[in-house]
């Protein structure tokens, strides 16, 4: 009498299962191709947005959230396996140099500034892999390692290598072009990968609901009023205003929410100081414009994103601790 493949404990059948469970895994890009190749379309223009509109030190942006989108898809599609990981990694490659191109830059430095980008979002996949297995930024460890170590670490051996290469080439300042760099490519990693990383169906669903959405509409619209009010030169005294609002987007919107303030205030900030508005128009040239409004995001407001992060941790164990006494009240 034949049995079933469930109930055959044969050394053949034993053997096939993982190898079954290891070709599923193992599928290809080409079985699942949509998201691949809109990543490659957003990254691409995204970098062409950045060369264009946000150079500041020589042929480096100030503003550039290519390769924070392009590490946070990668992460979230999970490990697939190379068969599929490396297909992507080359599509994204392809969207940076397609990118670079577009925007006027020649071969060698289109190839330079690609290979830049893939190794630090290579280290970036990597590091968050690593350090946050789970993939969730939802306690104040989890945050610390996301954004200190992995954002904040990432880019600079590819701001070292860029900065001394454009220095040796074109005798763009090093220190210019490194700080710009680095600190452009990690506020993309953290600003981004922070967005991407708390985007769960849990929070969509909270935030779905009628009152929840419009809190967060009508708090986040003030975030950008007051960004474009202190940022765009109107001598209005409202700059004390932002923090505060800061402070409640992190109570009321988590992480989510505040990733997504954050991400506000560094493109109103940055890019006010390169058109040459802002609070730092006196004193400093057109980069150290840009470079202070860098610092400010950095130093002012993305560590907000921590607060965020204690306070779901928080959350996170106050539920818990409500529910172990429900079911002891229930148990007894």
């Amino acid at each position: 009498m034949s049995m079933g493949r469930a109930l055959d404990l044969s050394n053949e059948a034993v053997a096939g299962a993982p190898a079954a469970k290891a070709s599923v895994r193992q599928a290809g890009l080409f079985a699942d191709p949509l998201i691949p190749m809109l990543t490659t379309l957003a990254v691409a223009m995204l970098v062409v947005t950045a060369l264009l509109f946000a150079r500041t030190a020589g042929m480096v942006a100030a503003l550039w959230g290519a390769s924070g989108l392009a590490a946070v898809v990668w992460l979230r599609n999970g490990q697939r396996g190379v068969a599929y990981e490396a297909p992507f990694a080359l599509m994204i490659a392809t969207g940076i140099m397609a990118g670079e191109l577009m925007a006027g830059n020649p071969l060698h430095l289109s190839m330079a500034f690609t290979a830049a980008n893939m190794l630090e979002i290579g280290l970036v996949v990597f590091g968050t892999r690593r350090l946050l297995p789970q993939l969730r930024l939802d306690s104040l460890n989890s945050a610390v390692r996301y954004l200190v170590i992995v954002s904040g670490l990432a880019p600079i051996p590819s701001a070292l290598i860029m900065a001394g290469m454009l220095a040796t080439l074109n005798g763009h300042s090093f220190i210019e072009a490194f700080e710009t760099w680095w600190f452009a490519h990690a506020l993309g990693f953290a600003t981004l990968g922070s967005m991407g990383l708390s985007l769960r169906r849990q929070s969509l669903a909270e935030f779905a609901k009628p009152t929840r959405a419009l809190e967060a509409i009508g708090i986040l619209a003030a975030v950008t009023a007051v960004c474009l009010v202190i940022f765009s030169g109107v001598k209005v005294p409202v700059g004390f205003v932002l923090l505060p609002l800061l402070l409640v987007t992190a109570v009321r919107l988590k992480v989510l929410g505040t990733s997504v303030a954050v991400g506000i205030i560094a493109l109103t900030a940055i890019g006010a100081a390169m058109l040459g508005h802002g609070p730092y128009v006196n004193g400093f040239s057109g980069p150290q414009q840009a470079m202070m409004a860098q610092l400010l995001v950095i130093f002012g407001f993305l560590p907000l994103l921590f607060v965020a992060a204690l306070l779901e941790e928080r959350n996170a164990f106050a539920v818990r601790a409500k529910d172990g006494q429900l079911r002891a009240e229930q148990a007894s």
